[in-house]
Formats: C-alpha cells, structure tokens, sequence
C-alpha cells in the first residue's frame, strides 16, 4: 500500500480549478452586488446616514416587516412541521402532489401570488365577501401582509425537516414506547432534540426571506405610510425619487438584520453540536 502523500490527498482531482471558479461565482453573484449597497451608504456622512435610516416613517417599515415577518414564520414553524411529519410519516393517495405543491411559492412569481391574494380576499373577492361580512379585512392591512409571507416562507420550514425527520427511524418512537414513555415524552425528548436545528432553520430562512420580501406583499398591503409601508417599497421609493444613496442605506439595515439572524442561527446549530457530544 502506497504512503499517504500529498498529491493523492484528494481522490478528485481539479480542486485548485473548482475552488477558483467557486470563489468567483460566490464574488460575482454575491459579494460585488453586496459590497455595492455598503459603498453606496459609505457616500453618505453619518448624520444623514442616521437621519435616513431612522426616519419616522423607516422606523415604522421596519417594525411592519419585521413584526410580520415574526409572526409568519411562527406560523410556518407550526403548520410547516405538521406538514413535513403529515409528507414524511404518512401514505395516502396524492402524497406527491401534496408535496411538489410545497415547492409552489418557489417557482410562482412572487407578483402573481400577490394578485391572487388581492383578488381572494378583496372585498369582491371569494373569501373577501365572506370576510366582510364579518367585518374582518385582509386588505390594506397587517394580516394580509402576514398572508403573504406565509406562502412565501412556507417551503422553507418544511423543506430544512423532511429530511430530518426521513433519516430517524419509526423504531426508535418504538423503543421508547416500550420502555414506557407517552407519546408526548417520545416527542419531546427524542424527537424534538433532533429536529429542532432543522425546525430553526426553516424558521430562520423563512424570517429572513419575510423581511426582505416585496412582489407579493404590494398588491395586498396598500402601502399606506405608518401602516402598511414595508420597508423594501422603502427602498423602491427612494430609488423612484433618485435618491439611490438613501436606498442603499435602508437596504443595508436589512441587509444587517438578516446577516445577524444568520449568524444567530450558526452560533445556536454549533452550541447544539457540542451538547450532543
């Protein structure tokens, strides 16, 4: 058996190829366009910087996307992990559609959602007309927006579990089962523990995509200033008035915002990996 060198450290050859060309996608797909927005908020000094990016009325787009987008990806924690365990445990007829139907808000425009939602639940529309008769409206309103991102952070949740919870295998619930554990102990000490980093990334993606999403909020929000104005109509707003400094600096709050909850999520998947050693 030949000595372990370094020239057949790799089986594959061409990594000095592969990485090259995967460092230069990454810089030209990536990096330039977001080193763009910080070389466009450094044009600005820091007095109007802050006054820009903490305007009344970027303050408020702030808390709508950011509170929305919160309550959406709850929302999706919940439902998305009940249909991932419904796809991934479960056989039943049309399974498979149910689940390319999942991928649905991945290949629909994001602007033909939003018309579909405007048209449903406006007041003339299916559900709208049932809604209003109840005096509840969607339209013009928070809750439409959290529709909205519902959909759009729906696979996300759904798509980081199903693999998960495909490799734990059904003997293992069984075993617990028959050392006298309740369902709800099997759940919480066995299951859980392993789909919980993936649970968190779903919801962290689906969080992160709700913050910055605009195609089908618009048509559902209104956007009316201090109510339903999220903050990326913040940014196509200020580039519309040509104030692309100002655009860049609100776009680069949100930039951070979803830098940070990456971050977040890594520092949490490692501190789950030492425990578990």
């Amino acid at each position: 058996m030949p000595p372990f060198t370094r020239k057949n450290r790799h089986i594959l050859p061409g990594f000095g190829l592969s990485m090259g060309y995967t460092v230069f996608y990454l810089s030209a797909i990536v990096i330039v366009p977001l080193a763009t927005i910080v070389i466009g908020s450094f044009n600005m000094d820091q007095q109007a910087f802050i006054a820009t990016v903490t305007s009344p009325r970027v303050l408020a787009s702030y808390r709508l996307s950011i509170s929305t987008a919160i309550v959406a990806a709850l929302f999706n924690a919940i439902f998305g992990f009940l249909s991932a365990w419904t796809l991934v445990r479960y056989r039943f007829p049309g399974r498979r559609v149910l689940d390319a139907m999942v991928d649905l808000p991945f290949a629909l425009p994001t602007a033909v959602a939003g018309i579909c939602f405007a048209t449903l639940y406006s007041p003339v529309g299916w559900i709208g007309q049932l809604l209003a008769k109840a005096d509840i409206q969607l339209i013009n309103a928070p809750s439409g927006i959290v529709i909205a991102l519902i959909f759009i952070g729906f696979p996300f949740v759904v798509r980081t579990i199903q693999p998960v919870l495909a490799e734990l295998e059904p003997e293992i619930e069984e075993s617990a089962q028959s050392l006298g554990a309740t369902r709800w102990q099997t759940f919480r000490r066995i299951l859980l523990p392993h789909l919980f980093p993936a649970l968190l990334t779903g919801v962290t993606l689906s969080f992160a995509r709700g913050i910055g999403e605009y195609g089908s909020v618009i048509f559902i929000a209104g956007n009316l200033p201090f109510k339903t104005e999220i903050a990326p109509l913040m940014i196509m707003t200020k580039l519309d008035q040509f104030d692309y400094d100002g655009a860049s600096a609100v776009a680069l709050v949100l930039l951070l915002i979803s830098f940070s909850m990456l971050l977040v999520l890594n520092g949490v998947q490692r501190w789950q990996q030492k425990s578990y050693r």
